[in-house]
């Protein structure tokens, strides 16, 4: 009994042994999966990205395994932005996911980040780039939307302006060319497009020139998210609310607001929640092997967008507060 009694112990005590000699990052199971660090970069600091941000965070809770570090370059300028990615790169990340500011003079420097990690774009796109995939929305679809919209505000046609921070960036280059389709054929007349390099303050001051010099402008229509706020005040402090329309992009606080009171005629909503959560959940999928993950169709995977009127725009209010916890 004894000896049973000893040969007990000394096997328990060889299974302790065997217990604290597995590695750190192993289980039971086998090894558990890598920690993996992913980065996100935005274009700007607007208050688009705050929706990307919570879903980012909500795939790293979900997943576990993954630290998201999300960037934003505060100037919106290039420079500033291949900093923040050097700077990633230089600090070991696994992935990363972001919207190019200016692709077309960007393409050797991204591509020598994508030699170096895990390389995606989001929300805009650099095609002639090695980036291994773009997760975001089909912006000629959605210029096309924004023009349909157009015309239903302006059903007899007119002159209309547009705003937007740069022409160079992809998104912005898609969604003049789906709204110049969508208005072939009809009565509207683009006069020119104005740039504000993503300053409010600058945007604002576009759009109140532009209702002095054209006191006939039928429709003020902006192409990134902070523009359609910057054309509501400024049409408001003009006191031209209802008078001049308003067609715009994306779902900022102020822009729904101007949707629900009637002073906005409609704005086009992307999902950036789900720009977020993407491209974090699919990165950490292509990262542990499922290479699927990120293939797309011809390298792209579209996320739907959606038009907004005052028909169902609190539907739209009450999802985002929804997903942003509130």
């Amino acid at each position: 009994m004894k000896k049973k009694r000893l040969l007990s112990l000394a096997l328990c005590a060889a299974a302790i042994l065997a217990g604290c000699g597995k590695k750190e990052n192993e289980t039971a199971g086998g090894p558990a999966a890598k920690k993996l660090k992913l980065a996100f970069v935005s274009n700007n600091a607007a208050n688009f990205w705050t929706m990307a941000r919570a879903g980012c965070n909500a795939a790293a809770r979900e997943l576990g395994n993954v630290e998201v570090d999300f960037r934003i370059p505060a100037s919106g300028s290039a420079a500033e932005q291949q900093q923040i990615l050097n700077d990633l790169v230089a600090a070991g990340v696994n992935g990363i996911a972001a919207s190019p500011i200016d692709p077309a003079n960007q393409i050797d420097f991204l591509n020598k980040i994508a030699s170096q990690t895990l390389f995606i774009t989001t929300d805009s796109d650099a095609p002639g780039s090695k980036r291994v995939c773009y997760i975001g929305t089909d912006n000629v679809a959605a210029g096309r939307q924004v023009g349909q919209l157009i015309k239903e505000a302006i059903p007899r046609g007119g002159k209309i302006m547009l705003f937007v921070g740069k022409l160079d960036a992809q998104n912005a280059k898609d969604r003049l060319a789906g709204i110049k389709e969508a208005l072939q054929g009809s009565n509207v007349q683009i006069l020119d497009v104005r740039t504000d390099d993503t300053d409010p303050v600058r945007a604002q001051n576009n759009a109140a020139d532009t209702l002095v010099k054209y006191p006939d402008i039928a429709c003020l229509v902006g192409l990134w998210s902070y523009n359609g706020p910057a054309i509501l005040h400024a049409v408001r402090n003009a006191g031209q609310a209802g008078q001049v329309k308003i067609v715009c992009f994306d779902d900022d606080p102020d822009t729904l607001a101007g949707v629900a009171s009637g002073d906005i005629y409609g704005t086009v909503v992307q999902q950036p929640y789900k720009f977020g959560y993407e491209a974090i959940t699919r990165m950490d999928k292509y990262l542990n092997g499922a290479k699927s993950a990120l293939a797309g169709v011809d390298g792209k995977i579209f996320i739907p967008t959606i038009p907004v009127t005052k028909t169902n725009v609190a539907e739209i209010q009450a999802k985002e507060k929804q997903l942003l916890g509130k």
